[in-house]
């Protein structure tokens, strides 16, 4: 008895060890990651301000797939427009918008010649948008937005810059910064894209693949793109679908900072909770549908996205089930082995605190050459555990429930997101 009892507390031992040293192991290895990515490929080189030099300029298709994008659609086609690429066409999909959306794109298609607009009778889902745009383009190669992103008018160039340089180049994936940063949720998502989301894209590209390519900005091969099947109509986020399937079949996937996109994101925790759990269920979808076919040594590449994201996940649980004991010691007397003290980390917490401040001043300072004046976003992050932290943990809790039982080959439609509460910055105001 004494035996299992002491076999007990060493495994509580472990697993606070882990729900402790896990993200701290995570951030230092992004951080490691991506100043690594930033000397050997990063620095040096031109900004997203200049021309890189191509060799040559292939057709490109702009594809932009919409729904009750009205208030956006003219912003949007006239930062594509501004492109200074010099060989490319626009296609808009209007995929069933209830505003005039459709009208707005058929009174610019008559102004712009480089613009065509597909229509769809009712709501098919932005995978459709994009599969039929693939379809009817008469070009290999397409660089995908959303209808309420704008485009850095260099971007397409340093997207092409990949694909003309790289045979086995199936995607890039741009560098979206956010417009929306009226509120406090605003701001700290504005440090999150670079100290979470960008730092992992870099970091990711040194040790093997990209979980994924971002949905707001991203540019394709379209041969690749054929040979996968193109985006799955049943994936509620094509994005994550894609990237996978892609780099499953033996693609390379590359992340390019210079292809800069200004993008509306939440700013109400309703919105952001919502944004975050369809990303958090797309990932268990993904992981449900790719995990047998993972396990082949021509995969290997793989597995360390795959490691990483499942160690995600059985860290979010772990944390629940310190949480739900937690609790049940204040109504129940529980035994020692499974007795939680505090859930206030103490000491660990400012460890933690002082390591994510750490994480933001790294990502920040290697993002400051796109976008100036970063620095002022860098205090307002003290807030960012406490908000991101737990909604991602909970998102991650609660996602895996909402995929395991999702009704397999149901149709992803569009749903309108939350865009923020005022548009401005550095992308400009609507």
């Amino acid at each position: 008895m004494i035996f299992i009892l002491d076999y007990l507390e060493h495994i509580r031992g472990f697993l606070f060890a882990f729900l402790l040293f896990y993200p701290l192991f995570m951030a230092y290895l992004w951080m490691i990651g991506a100043i690594y990515y930033y000397w050997r490929r990063e620095r040096g080189r031109p900004d997203h301000t200049q021309e890189p030099p191509l060799p040559r300029y292939p057709g490109v298709s702009l594809v932009v797939p919409c729904h009750n994008e009205g208030d956006n659609v003219h912003e949007t086609i006239a930062a594509l427009l501004a492109q200074t690429y010099p060989h490319f066409e626009i296609i808009a999909v209007n995929d069933g918008s209830r505003d005039n959306t459709g009208a707005l794109l058929d009174e610019l298609a008559e102004k712009h010649p480089q613009l065509r607009v597909l229509h769809f009778a009712r709501n098919q889902g932005k995978a459709m948008g994009l599969r039929m745009a693939a379809l009817v383009s008469p070009h290999e190669f397409l660089v995908c937005i959303d209808g309420d992103a704008l485009l850095d008018p260099h971007a397409t160039s340093w997207i092409m810059s990949h694909f003309v340089s790289g045979a086995r180049v199936g995607a890039v994936t741009g560098n979206p910064r956010i417009r929306t940063r009226s509120t406090l949720l605003g701001k700290l998502q504005v440090g999150e894209f670079s100290a979470i989301i960008g730092m992992i894209k870099r970091a990711q590209r040194i040790y093997g693949r990209i979980f994924t390519v971002s949905g707001v900005v991203s540019g394709f091969r379209k041969t690749a793109l054929h040979q996968v099947g193109y985006w799955s109509l049943d994936m509620v986020t094509e994005d994550i679908d894609i990237s996978w399937k892609m780099q499953l079949n033996h693609w390379d996937i590359r992340y390019e900072p210079n292809a800069l996109c200004w993008i509306l994101m939440p700013e109400t925790l309703r919105g952001l909770w919502k944004q975050r759990l369809r990303w958090a269920q797309g990932g268990y979808e993904v992981l449900l549908r790719n995990t047998l076919g993972l396990f082949s040594w021509k995969r290997r590449r793989m597995w360390p996205v795959y490691l990483e994201f499942t160690t995600s996940v059985v860290w979010s649980y772990s944390m629940l089930g310190v949480a739900v004991l937690w609790s049940l010691g204040f109504f129940f007397p529980l035994p020692d082995y499974l007795e939680i003290p505090s859930m206030i980390p103490e000491w660990p917490g400012v460890i933690l605190g002082l390591t994510c401040l750490l994480q933001f001043a790294v990502s920040l300072r290697i993002d400051s050459r796109y976008e100036k004046g970063l620095s002022r976003y860098y205090y307002w992050m003290i807030w960012y555990p406490l908000a991101f932290w737990l909604i991602s943990l909970l998102t991650s809790i609660v996602g895996l429930p909402k995929a395991l039982f999702k009704k397999r080959g149901r149709r992803a439609t569009w749903v309108s997101p939350d865009r923020g509460v005022t548009q401005g910055g550095a992308g400009g105001s609507r």
